[in-house]
């Protein structure tokens, strides 16, 4: 579910300080995309293909290959094949399992991120 490894690399990489705040924007904008997600079958392709990238990045693997399968579906004009419900439950888990080990990779102290 999530890449481990990836997310030791980029708190090696950017320090734990900018973990912190990768985490931090991550969560804002992710939950933003997230709670819109579906209410503009428009912008669904566009809303999973961010939410790829953004899942990617910071590892959270199981939650990037949900958006991925959906953006292709999108893409394909198979929208309403997408199933939204199942993309936020994803989300949801990965968070879940993340926030249980965030304190190995950064302090965040008085962060709303929890």
């Amino acid at each position: 579910m999530i890449d481990w490894a990836r997310i030791t690399e980029l708190r090696d990489e950017i320090g734990e300080d900018g973990f912190a705040e990768v985490l931090e924007l991550f969560l804002d904008e992710v939950e933003a995309v997230v709670m819109r997600l579906g209410a503009q079958p428009e912008k669904l392709e566009d809303a999973l293909h961010f939410l790829k990238g953004s899942a990617w990045n910071l590892g959270f693997v199981a939650f990037g290959a949900a958006c991925q399968e959906g953006e292709r579906k999108a893409a394909a004009g198979r929208g309403a094949e997408v199933n939204v419900t199942e993309v936020i439950a994803i989300y949801g888990a990965s968070k879940e399992a993340f926030m249980a080990r965030v304190g190995e990779f950064c302090a965040l102290g008085g962060s709303r991120v929890a």
